[in-house]
């Protein structure tokens, strides 16, 4: 057996030299079959376009990839590296993700923290990061926009998008249904049916999840087998179509999600002192947890939408209102161990923070023109309105309870004009107002603190079709995440804290291309942007705080690849690539270091740390993902394997750079073996998740002890699919 080493290197040499193979074969002339990619429509533009004819860097997951992907029960976290240039993380669990694009993001674990990538479903945008973690299931596919999307999409978009898109209601009766079992009694179920109940009037959908998975981890101090790790998560959607004229349609959505589970799994002092390495103190089935009730997680929330459209002639207006509304709770040991260890901690902390209610009120109406004739435009107004409160418990003082509110409204509009057959100019602009505010309910008193701000932002792109598969174009594009505020620290007797607006500037080329008679997708683009008062959060360090600042600018650049080879009918690969190079720049800034582990940064006269020059916080240097499917006909179906991989480069988890806290070269594989009838529409397969059982670093606590979180274990099971 090779040893753990070996099999890391020998896996990366295989992908590299199975994406080589790739090429080359591609090349060949012995492509002669009529086999060719398969033509992506996304709405990255809020209109239905073919990929390869938008002037924006984005990537569409769908297909076996995404099924795959959540077989084991896996939730949004699962999409990290999926795309090139989109990462993911929590120290929250299942209920509160981090999102990251072309190497920004914030990780500020607070439930009111502001992230620069939006997280939208089915067009309503999900702002807090409970609702970023709605479940998503009975999906069409998923569209990653990398860049800012200041100007259809508004603030908080200066790193990118997350756009879901689920399977509509349509006149045909379809029906699609998914179901794995596997390690620890997991078990998922993802599916939807529904057609027409009026022909040509009214049609329905009806959807449904459920993940669940044993508790599985032994607590030692308590002596409890299986005492965490586990959880269940249950959604359903119903959605209605009326078309009562052909003018007029109108789609209702209403849904829900109940997560019941454990929240992230801390695990005190798992790094040695100058060394990233997981050491002795870890075992991926144990903890030794003296606090935390179990590390409980409850999530409860509900929503309604109304997307109503009216073709007036030429144009179409449409109008869409959405509520959201969710309350829940996570605790955790957040010191991941007891007063004897494993090894040395200098205080034991619990802490339980909850969202007793949380609302969201979103209204946009937008006019846009049909696709006839060389000139296309729409214009539009966007109203967001949220209020919730936010109690953190520390336990050893009494709980403290904040209420925040948040109203933006923005008006909007777009316009492109095809100069010739060839090439077509789009411009944007976008003003928008945003006012934030914040008071104690009860608890440590704080006086009460409120920021607002208005911003115009803007884009310009050019595209140009150089022949009929070959096109290139330029993009200059600015972004606006409005004034923040964190007032986490209130409960832990210190003041809120704010930070001023991030603006960004970005600049990218691309190349969207399908060779060989369309048997190669390949696509591409090269990025530069500067933030100005990017948004950072100094979490932990050895004060153990939360706290908003701004570094004066940050700059990055990179590229990515996206690419789909049809080698055969029967052997299809795809494969992508990102490369970020992020760096803050302020010679000044200086935040509090961890408590143990081993800064390389320089420190100022007060022993914090100097940042300048360091990555963006969980800024993958690279990521590579891969996938390839090979099938063989049997009788009227076909024997298939199908696997998937990805790897993360160089990945600083803090502000500041140590030897302790930091990633490097993590990766995880799945694969699928089956047997799929398609004339019938199913299929039975065997499947493995993380299937070498990597034990990647996924984030760390760093103001009592060396502690760490790790990525899921290796789920393997069996899975049956079906459409109908």
């Amino acid at each position: 057996m090779l040893p753990k080493q070996s099999l890391r290197r020998t896996l990366s040499v295989s992908c590299g030299l199975a994406a080589l193979t790739v090429s080359l074969a591609a090349g060949s002339a012995a492509l002669a079959q009529d086999s060719k990619v398969g033509e992506i429509i996304i709405t990255a533009q809020r209109r239905s376009e073919n990929l390869q004819e938008v002037p924006v860097s984005v990537a569409a997951i769908g297909g076996e990839k995404l099924q795959s992907t959540f077989a084991a029960g896996d939730d949004i976290l699962a999409l990290s590296a999926k795309a090139p240039g989109l990462y993911a993380e929590s120290s929250n669990g299942r209920a509160a993700p981090r999102f990251y694009i072309r190497g920004l993001g914030n990780a500020d674990f607070d439930l009111a923290a502001s992230q620069p990538v939006s997280i939208i479903q089915d067009e309503v945008v999900l702002e807090n990061v409970v609702l970023k973690s709605s479940p998503i299931y009975d999906l069409d596919h998923v569209e990653v926009l990398r860049g800012p999307q200041g100007t259809l999409f508004g603030r908080n978009t200066t790193a990118g998008i997350v756009k879901f898109d689920t399977v509509k209601p349509s006149e045909e009766f379809k029906g699609r249904a998914a179901a794995s079992y596997g390690s620890f009694n997991t078990f998922t179920f993802d599916g939807g049916v529904g057609g027409a109940i009026v022909p040509g009037k009214v049609a329905v959908r009806a959807s449904a999840l459920l993940q669940r998975r044993d508790d599985w981890i032994d607590n030692t101090f308590t002596k409890k087998d299986n005492a965490l790790g586990g959880f269940e998560e249950k959604a359903g959607r119903l959605q209605v179509l009326f078309t009562p004229t052909e003018k007029l349609s109108a789609l209702f959505n209403v849904h829900a999600r109940d997560l019941d589970g454990t929240a992230a799994v801390f695990r005190a002092n798992v790094l040695t002192k100058g060394s990233n390495q997981l050491n002795g103190n870890y075992d991926r089935d144990k903890v030794a947890y003296d606090a935390g009730g179990g590390n409980h997680q409850r999530y409860k929330g509900y929503g309604a939408s109304a997307n109503i459209q009216y073709d007036l002639g030429g144009a179409k207006l449409t109008s869409i209102t959405a509520y959201e509304n969710t309350h829940g709770y996570s605790r955790g040991d957040i010191d991941g161990g007891n007063p004897a260890g494993p090894g040395f901690i200098p205080f034991q902390s619990d802490t339980q923070d909850a969202i007793p209610n949380l609302f969201q009120w979103t209204q946009e109406v937008r006019l846009a023109s049909d696709t006839d004739g060389p000139l296309s435009w729409q214009v539009g107004g966007f109203y967001f309105d949220t209020k919730y409160a936010i109690e953190t418990n520390p336990f050893f003082m009494p709980p403290t309870r904040l209420q925040q509110k948040n109203k933006a409204w923005a008006v909007f509009g777009q316009a492109s004009y095809a100069v010739t057959e060839a090439f077509t100019l789009t411009g944007g602009l976008r003003y928008t107002e945003d006012d934030k505010d914040l008071k104690v309910m009860f608890g440590n008193a704080a006086p009460a603190v409120s920021v607002s701000d208005d911003h115009l932002s803007w884009d310009v792109s050019a595209f140009l079709k150089l022949d009929e598969n070959v096109s290139v174009y330029g993009k200059v594009a600015s972004g606006f995440r409005g004034p923040s505020i964190q007032g986490r620290d209130i409960a832990f007797g210190s003041p809120a804290s704010t930070a001023r607006s991030e603006t960004i500037m970005s600049y990218e080329v691309g190349l969207k291309s399908e060779l060989l008679d369309r048997r190669i997708r390949l696509n591409g683009a090269m990025f530069a942007y500067t933030v100005d008062d990017p948004q950072f959060s100094a979490v932990g360090g050895g004060s153990n705080s939360n706290r908003l600042i701004n570094a004066k600018k940050g700059e990055a650049f990179g590229l990515e690849l996206d690419s789909e080879f049809v080698i055969t009918p029967n052997f299809v690969v795809t494969a992508g690539y990102s490369f970020a190079q992020t760096k803050i720049k302020d010679s000044t800034l200086a935040v509090a270091p961890c408590a143990a582990c081993t800064v390389t940064d320089p420190l100022n006269a007060a022993g914090q740390a100097l940042v300048n020059g360091n990555p963006f916080p969980n800024a993958p240097r690279y990521t590579f993902d891969f996938t390839a499917r090979y099938s063989y006909p049997v009788a009227s179906g076909e024997l298939f394997a199908f696997t998937d991989w990805k790897r993360q480069g160089y990945t600083n988890l803090f502000l500041y750079q140590s030897k302790e806290f930091y990633s490097k070269n993590d990766f995880e594989g799945g694969l699928k073996l089956g047997y799929a009838n398609k004339a019938a529409g199913w299929e039975v397969a065997a499947f493995a998740r993380n299937i070498t059982n990597e034990h990647n670093i996924k984030g760390a606590i760093d103001f009592n002890n060396l502690t760490a979180f790790v990525n899921e274990p290796r789920v393997i099971g069996v899975s049956v699919n079906a459409n109908f």
